[in-house]
């Protein structure tokens, strides 16, 4: 109530006053009612118990002191049985007015003009959710992802490798030259050897180790390898 208290206020209301009407209150105020705005009469002459009016979420509350202050009449009506509302601003103020749909007619004269248009705005607001109420679209539910069920796993067999025992070739003048063994390397062996001076020093080196080691394989003789050794090096 407090903190609602603050916005409430402003510089044409009395601030005792609004404190006053509010204690009385907190015993009236039913469960998720909360109060929109207070106006509070000013009259021109005498204003020492001026009536009050009190707009919630859920209806309207006359407030009118009795038996000097000492004690407080209150009468409210629902925002469902109030068929239209209305503001006339004077020399000396503003009236608020509404009617039911009973045919019955309540004004609040004497207020200052910013308390009674404000009454205005909050009542309308009020009467426009209940012709056309939000309505607050379901929360769908998200499916539950199936459960997944894993399939056991089938660990295949080891494959045996048999060993073949492989004979040491001793005489290397039997080994047969890679170029006339059919199977060529394009990297290694290009058709074009003048293509050897567009490849740049990394790659000069890189052919040289690849022929390197066909000689430590018994791929190539060393009299091959001298060879194209020479011819790189001439590049680098």
């Amino acid at each position: 109530m407090l903190d609602n208290l603050k916005k409430i206020l402003n510089e044409d209301q009395d601030p005792k006053a609004i404190e006053k009407i509010t204690a009385k209150l907190d015993n009236l105020l039913m469960s998720n009612e909360e109060v929109g705005y207070i106006a509070v009469q000013k009259k021109p002459a005498v204003n020492m118990f001026p009536d009050s009016i009190v707009v919630t979420n859920k209806r309207i509350i006359l407030c009118k002191p009795k038996n000097l202050g000492l004690s407080m009449e209150f009468i409210d009506y629902d925002w469902d049985d109030i068929g239209a509302s209305f503001v006339k601003e004077g020399i000396l103020g503003a009236d608020f007015t509404f009617s039911t749909k009973s045919d019955l007619t309540h004004t609040v004269d004497y207020l200052p003009k910013n308390q009674a248009r404000k009454l205005y705005t909050f009542a309308k607001e009020q009467l426009d959710l209940l012709k056309h109420p939000k309505v607050e679209s379901p929360v769908q539910e998200q499916p539950k992802a199936d459960a997944v069920i894993e399939e056991p796993q089938v660990i295949a067999e080891a494959e045996v490798v048999e060993e073949v025992i492989t004979e040491e070739v001793t005489n290397y003048a039997e080994i047969i030259p890679v170029e006339h063994s059919g199977y060529r390397d394009e990297k290694q062996f290009p058709d074009d050897r003048s293509g050897l001076a567009e490849l740049s020093q990394d790659e000069l080196f890189e052919k040289l180790q690849n022929y390197k080691k066909l000689l430590d394989n018994g791929l190539i003789l060393q009299g091959e390898y001298d060879a194209l050794k020479k011819e790189i090096l001439s590049h680098m």
